[in-house]
């Protein structure tokens, strides 16, 4: 396929485990461990891998077209920890 092509018809949607992981991140969670408690449960994934998709995912602009507050708060809340090291 070439460029064209990939360009002129609309972007797959994303995923049910990226949709999965952008909901999660929307939740608010009560206290330490939690987070990577409800990770492990609804994901089944451990929080380092969570973590690395969730990362590559907020880099996807399909996930920006999805979610559009929640990725771009998350890419500030990166970039902020990013110029901090």
């Amino acid at each position: 396929m070439d460029e064209e092509s990939r360009t002129a018809r609309p972007a797959a949607g994303l995923g049910r485990r990226e949709q999965d992981i952008l909901a999660l991140e929307r939740r608010g969670f009560p206290g330490p461990g939690a987070k990577e408690r409800a990770i492990r449960e609804r994901l089944g994934l451990a929080p380092v891998r969570y973590y690395q998709l969730l990362n590559a995912l907020l880099d996807d602009p399909r996930a920006l077209a999805h979610d559009p507050v929640t990725v771009n708060r998350l890419r500030r809340i990166r970039d902020f920890r990013r110029a901090e090291r």
